[in-house]
């Protein structure tokens, strides 16, 4: 025991000098205090346009319709798309995948290894808002300004529907139903490890303890709001999604299947990232409009 703690201390000491157990001093500092970091909504290209989209105000309602008519009155409006269109255009849903695929971790399947139901997502909703904020519209300008002054005369009808904020409310009987093919609003219904064994042991047990555990709801929250720009290329027939990112590669394979063009047409250009905590790794909806072109439904 003690040569081998002489051993450890020594080579701690040793290893000092060469970085470990001292604090490492920040390389990008200087370039971002003075200005020259290189965020999303700092790629400006020639000619490009302006996208705001139009959110939900409910978290569960009918959109019963959107009249676009007075958005048009506003100088530099180029166009006003609604989820019909996108699903015009054949955009697909976004291809969230929640199950882990680190052979490492847990693979979470329902009971007697059913499927896990990943509900669709949309890059614009058609019919239903599941949830405040999700998009139902995007209006297109020549720029930022005349976008949002547009959107704000986008008139949607909506109808209001029951929902439910609390975990254990959703879960209750007769509860409303985000979606109702799937009789419940009911994830995920999963059992790890032996489930024989485990209730030998606690059946063995001299004392056993019964808790229920509920996990709220954990977001990060970045300093630098989400942006996009996306291009495309009709030479080469290539899109390029600029948009801060802490998984490129998995929003490059994204953004190629709700596209429906393999992924060798798609690049994503990802540089400074202000903030991440895991929000930066998913896809979202403003990703694929931005690089969606009208009316190719099949890829370039």
């Amino acid at each position: 025991m003690t040569t081998t703690g002489a051993s450890f201390l020594a080579t701690r000491t040793r290893a000092a000098p060469q970085g470990f157990g001292r604090p490492i001093p920040r390389k990008e500092d200087a370039r971002l205090v003075t200005g020259r970091g290189r965020f999303s909504d700092d790629f400006i290209l020639p000619g490009q346009a302006h996208a705001h989209l139009i959110r939900s105000p409910h978290a569960h309602a009918r959109i019963l319709s959107i009249d676009p008519s007075a958005a048009f009155a506003v100088p530099g409006v180029l166009a006003v798309l609604t989820g019909r269109d996108t699903a015009a255009d054949g955009l697909a849903s976004i291809p969230h995948k929640p199950v882990p695929t680190n052979p490492n971790e847990f693979p979470l399947a329902g009971r007697e290894g059913g499927r896990v139901l990943v509900t669709p997502h949309p890059p614009l909703t058609a019919d239903i808002a599941r949830f405040a904020g999700e998009a139902v519209a995007m209006v297109v300008a020549e720029t930022a300004a005349a976008a949002a002054d547009a959107a704000e005369r986008v008139r949607v009808a909506y109808e209001p529907l029951p929902s439910v904020t609390a975990t254990r409310d959703a879960g209750a009987s007769g509860a409303p139903v985000l979606w109702p093919e799937l009789g419940s609003n009911l994830c995920v219904d999963s059992i790890a490890g032996d489930a024989r064994a485990a209730d030998a042991a606690f059946a063995a047990a001299a004392h056993t303890v019964r808790l229920d555990t509920w996990v709220p709801r954990i977001t990060g929250v970045p300093m630098e709001p989400r942006a996009a720009l996306g291009v495309y290329d009709a030479v080469t027939g290539r899109y390029t999604l600029y948009a801060g990112s802490g998984g490129a590669v998995r929003q490059k394979a994204d953004l190629a299947e709700v596209l429906g063009v393999p992924e060798a047409a798609v690049r994503v250009v990802a540089e400074d990232v202000g903030g991440n905590f895991g929000t930066r790794n998913s896809f979202y909806p403003e990703f694929a409009l931005v690089a969606w072109r009208r009316g190719a439904s099949a890829g370039p």
